[in-house]
């Protein structure tokens, strides 16, 4: 097991490890940041108000072609649940290794504590993770979840709840704005393939040798980010430049996925995007991600006018092909795309 926590403080890093060193990775833009796009804000408060919901449904499906990615302010959730989550995912991750340990990847899985490592040649991120499917009951491992320390356990349990309400609650809108029928929606994501990665980046002396999560795009319908301790380190590739988001304090970075952008038929745009690491401080997140039922199947559905864009194909075929490949930017959607001599997408 590589623990990139354990291996900053018990040898004191001067040089980095060779399998850590990704120089192949794009340079971040170099322009003044204050001259970097701003991804959009989206308030729940407005979304959920009769006076103010038409305009920012419009500002959210603005948000979903044009970016992919907004951020959630007033969405509702209390700052005790999240100073206490906070709290519990830097306790875990202060575990003595041993500990954390009883929640190891197991061999050939992609679940638990760790990182999969498919060769000896791999690059690795520099980065320390634990990534569970949280939802169906009945695909939660019986080691993991029900495991975990009592007061982490109790947390996200709270949190899961609060945040499938917001997802849903996102669903049924964007739905609206996709002209999809809600119920058809609903019935894709209210009992859907859920999973939870908590990450922890600790301080890299040469932080530009090492990305902390290397580029991709998710394979979820949307996504929802917690940065937790206030420590940047997400970057969005947008018109083929990478440049930080600077999160605004308490508020959720909510990202569409290539089952979103397959389902809209290539109108909504799931982002790339990729976490760097602070040569001074650790960085720690949890994100969320919702997709439809394992057995569902995933195919466009918009009632736009336009030939499908991509193949129909069951989740638990995505799921399992994306987890089967390294993360390489969004070649895992491309892989989806119909062949076509046809007109290019009108939407792009």
């Amino acid at each position: 097991m590589i623990s990139v926590k354990e291996l900053v403080e018990k040898s004191s890093i001067i040089t980095i490890p060779q399998n850590f060193i990704r120089l192949d990775q794009e340079p971040s833009s170099t322009s003044d940041p204050s001259t970097f796009p701003t991804p959009p804000t989206i308030d729940m408060t407005r979304l959920l108000s009769l006076q103010h919901s038409r305009s920012e449904l419009l500002n959210l499906h603005s948000a979903c072609k044009q970016w992919g990615l907004f951020q959630l302010v007033n969405h509702g959730v209390s700052c005790s649940l999240l100073g206490e989550l906070k709290h519990e995912i830097e306790e875990f991750f202060e575990l003595p290794l041993e500990e954390k340990m009883k929640y190891g990847m197991k061999s050939g899985e992609v679940e638990g504590y760790g990182t999969v490592v498919r060769s000896m040649e791999q690059k690795l991120d520099w980065g320390d993770r634990f990534y569970i499917i949280t939802n169906p009951l009945s695909r939660r491992k019986p080691h993991l979840l029900p495991l975990l320390p009592l007061s982490l356990r109790n947390a996200l349990e709270w949190y899961l709840k609060e945040m499938k309400k917001i997802a849903m609650a996102l669903f049924r809108m964007i739905a609206g704005n996709l002209e999809i029928e809600v119920r058809k929606v609903e019935d894709l994501f209210e009992d859907g393939m859920e999973a939870m990665r908590m990450s922890y980046y600790p301080p890299c002396p040469t932080p530009e040798l090492v990305v902390g999560l290397r580029p991709h795009s998710d394979a979820s319908g949307l996504t929802i980010l917690n940065q937790l301790n206030g420590v940047e380190g997400l970057q969005v590739k947008k018109d083929g430049i990478w440049f930080p988001v600077s999160f605004i304090p308490d508020a959720f970075i909510v990202n569409v996925g290539d089952i979103l952008e397959i389902m809209s038929n290539g109108l909504y745009n799931s982002i790339e995007h990729r976490a760097t690491v602070n040569s001074e401080k650790e960085r720690m997140s949890i994100a969320i991600f919702y997709n439809p039922r394992f057995d569902a199947e995933i195919a466009p559905l918009t009632a736009f006018q336009n030939p499908p864009l991509f193949k129909n194909i069951l989740m638990e075929d995505y799921f399992k092909d994306f987890f089967t490949q390294s993360f390489n930017g969004k070649s895992h959607l491309d892989r989806m795309k119909i062949p076509t001599t046809h007109q290019p997408n009108p939407y792009t």
